[in-house]
């Protein structure tokens, strides 16, 4: 696999210099490799000159099929590693940007421990807003614990609603009013994320489209929250975050405000509805109910 990886990233690049850099090896190294690799294939992959290097038919033929099997190689782990994770009750957690720090998350994995699940290890992993349905799809996490909507596919448990507030920069004028509407908001620009945000979810925390049917004009892509927040205390931006993030981000540049008619949101815990009734999912379900059932919920 490893001599795959290899020829897949020298046919991609037709440089041994370029591509011994981005593998991290020396020339000679990668060239050591894919002789190895054309001996034990049986045919030539490359022609080699002083100036150039290309794809023989063969290797022009087996490259796609090398991809093919470094991919169904990255698959079997990841589901050997499901199994794994089910046989041995270990739940990978993923949490999206400050949810690790809520009190709902606190006592969910509390309630997890409390509830007869002693024996079910917990490993937590923050993630990228742009991750979380990826991270499902791919098995790389059992659960998360994020702020909905959710592409299909996907089931939640709510835990908690709260309201959503404007971030705005601190010079910009309705900053210093206690409240405002979203038609004041009307042509600032929203953050934007990167495309692989599921678009459902982006759409309801940009307010898009407006309740005047109104598209949202975007600004500067951004991948966390400092990013964020950069881009809005720098006046590039607008954008809606719970209300929490008054706590939990003060920035200096910045100034969270209430809007009369944007709708609340809520946290929850995630996880792929095919995967409901594997033992450890089941258990940090169980344990979710069991928290919202205590004195105070979450």
């Amino acid at each position: 696999m490893h001599q795959l990886r290899l020829f897949i990233t020298l046919g991609e690049t037709l440089h041994f210099g370029r591509a011994a850099a981005s593998l991290f090896i020396t020339q000679s190294a990668l060239s050591q490799q894919v002789r190895g690799l054309e001996k034990r294939l049986g045919v030539q992959l490359f022609e080699r000159t002083n100036r150039v290097v290309e794809l023989t038919e063969a290797g022009r033929m087996l490259l796609p099929e090398a991809r093919a099997a470094v991919e169904a190689m990255v698959q079997l782990r990841r589901t050997a590693g499901s199994q794994v994770r089910r046989l041995s009750s270990r739940l990978i957690v993923g949490t999206i940007g400050a949810e690790a720090a809520m009190p709902h998350t606190r006592a969910v994995l509390r309630a997890l421990q409390d509830e007869g699940h002693p024996h079910v290890t917990v490993e937590m992993i923050t993630l990228r807003v742009y991750q979380f349905a990826a991270a499902l799809m791919q098995k790389e996490v059992d659960v998360v614990f994020l702020r909905p909507p959710v592409p299909e596919g996907i089931e939640l448990h709510h835990l908690v609603t709260e309201p959503r507030v404007a971030c705005l920069p601190a010079d910009e004028p309705l900053a210093g009013l206690p409240e405002i509407t979203l038609a004041q908001l009307a042509g600032f620009p929203v953050v934007d994320w990167p495309a692989p945000v599921p678009r459902v979810w982006w759409d309801f925390w940009a307010v898009d489209p407006r309740p005047d049917g109104s598209p949202v004009r975007y600004g500067p892509v951004v991948t966390d929250m400092e990013t964020l927040l950069h881009a809005v205390a720098h006046g590039e931006a607008m954008c809606f975050l719970p209300a929490a993030a008054r706590d939990l981000f003060p920035r200096p540049g910045i100034r969270y405000v209430d809007v009369t008619d944007l709708p609340s949101s809520t946290s929850a815990l995630a996880w792929l509805a095919d995967r409901r009734d594997e033992p450890a999912i089941t258990a940090i379900r169980h344990a979710a109910q069991a928290a919202a059932r205590r004195p105070g919920g979450q």
